[in-house]
């Protein structure tokens, strides 16, 4: 965590020839699906500055915006967002877009759990039948919005995972669905960044369509009452960027020419 404040603490002050920048603490589902490349050029472009992406965990994006060392941040845990508004970091949240999380796993799926419309009760027959096999599920075990949603779904499921057949990798979507495919093994992903790796993946979507997968993905300025150092004026600029709807338009093309569909549905409105 030390080391995430201190590449936000250079990357606050590491203005180009004056121009301004603005640090944007965001999940890596939006940075490794490829959106951000796609949207924030143009705010750059007509602000003039500079964005600072720092993409990590919910958890962590959270616990760098409550120590004032992000202006902005794009997450995906509402009710840890709004336990943030609750605290005053600021006044309101803003739905931006949502998608959907998906159960993955290998294609032989030695778990049987393809033929399962319920997450919940595909997350009860994991822990059935794993410890009868040689695979496992993998956590991200990160405090991220993924990892949330994924111990919900273990306590809608009334299900406490064994160590024995759950796995922690503490690490980014992308990087966990590298050891989901190294190891064959079943994961909680959300399907934008699973599209935007599933060619380079041994691994089907296994389960999808519950509603309880819903993913919804808001954005905070953050208050300068944090820190006096925080742009709140330029970080406003960036929330009414991404809920305007040419903005918006974009996001629900992203996707579209390379997948045949859009990874992100917009909500702002």
């Amino acid at each position: 965590m030390l080391a995430i404040f201190l590449v936000v603490a250079l990357a606050s002050v590491a203005a180009c020839g004056g121009t301004q920048t603005l640090v944007l603490a965001t999940t890596t589902s939006t940075a490794d699906s490829g959106l951000l490349d796609d949207i924030l050029p143009g705010f750059e472009e007509e602000e003039g500055v500079i964005v600072r992406v720092l993409a990590v965990g919910t958890g962590q994006a959270l616990a760098i915006a409550e120590h004032g060392d992000a202006d902005v941040f794009l997450v995906h845990d509402t009710s840890k967002e709004e336990s943030f508004i609750a605290q005053g970091f600021n006044e309101s949240r803003h739905n931006v877009m949502s998608n959907d999380f998906v159960i993955i796993g290998p294609v032989s799926d030695p778990a049987g759990i393809a033929d399962v419309m319920s997450a919940t009760e595909a997350f009860r027959r994991l822990a059935s039948e794993l410890p009868n096999s040689s695979a496992v599920f993998l956590s991200r075990g990160d405090e991220s919005g993924t990892h949330a949603k994924e111990r919900k779904l273990w306590v809608e499921a009334g299900v406490n995972p064994s160590p024995t057949w759950l796995r922690s990798t503490g690490q980014g979507m992308g990087a966990t669905l590298t050891v989901a495919d190294e190891l064959q093994a079943y994961t909680l992903v959300d399907r934008g960044t699973f599209l935007a790796h599933e060619e380079r993946l041994q691994l089907g979507i296994m389960v999808e369509g519950d509603p309880l997968l819903f993913n919804q993905y808001g954005v905070i300025a953050v208050s300068q009452e944090r820190n006096s150092s925080i742009n709140f004026e330029l970080g406003s600029k960036l929330v009414e960027y991404l809920l305007r709807n040419d903005t918006q338009e974009r996001i629900g093309e992203f996707g579209t020419a390379q997948y045949s569909r859009p990874l992100f549905q917009p909500n702002a409105n």
